[in-house]
């Protein structure tokens, strides 16, 4: 568990410090802006459970796409964001894959250019809450996340942000469902 962590502590690291040393050309007109406008992003996840999930479940794979409206101009989003996430159950665990859609709002705000702090809360809704017995099929779901947006070409970005996103019990009695993602993500302004 510990060499995908740093993996991805060292790509985040990577992507901020190509932002912070990244130069525009200088104009007379501002032809680049990060965060004008509605934006919205499509992108892959990927993660690895924690805490009690980690006993039944390998890791995750999905999508997901969100909406940033803009409050604060180049600096304060509102957010939407839903997606899929199937977790894979271990080769030795009676578990059954877990197949989640969560459904999220919340705040996107840049200290600098083009790294941001996010969160997000809402609920996450268990597709297949019968075949695995679950007492619940949504719980709350919240998301404190890291990233960086990188200017691609006129209005198109590349959004990358590292996460952890915890999940309330399924089962009564039972135990958090967390874990740390990875979202890369095409960003548009629209």
């Amino acid at each position: 568990m510990k060499n995908p962590i740093k993996f991805c502590a060292v790509a985040l690291s990577s992507f901020l410090l190509a932002c912070l040393h990244s130069n525009a050309q200088t104009t007379t007109t501002k032809t680049e802006t990060y965060g004008s406008g509605i934006r919205l992003s499509i992108g892959a996840e990927a993660g690895i459970p924690v805490s009690s999930l980690k006993d039944a479940y390998d890791w995750n794979l999905g999508g997901s796409v969100q909406a940033d409206f803009p409050i604060v101009k180049d600096q304060f989003f509102a957010t939407i964001n839903s997606g899929y996430n199937n977790f894979f159950a271990k080769n030795n665990s009676a578990s059954k894959d877990l197949h989640l859609i969560p459904l999220k709002a919340g705040l996107k705000y840049f200290p600098v250019k083009c790294f941001y702090v996010q969160g997000e809360a809402g609920a996450s809704f268990l597709t297949n809450k019968n075949s695995i017995s679950a007492d619940k099929s949504a719980v709350f779901v919240y998301a404190p996340q890291v990233g960086v947006l990188l200017n691609i070409g006129g209005n198109n970005y590349i959004d990358a942000g590292f996460r952890f996103e915890g999940n309330t019990k399924f089962y009564d009695g039972g135990k958090t469902n967390n874990f740390l993602g990875l979202r890369i993500a095409y960003a548009f302004n629209l």
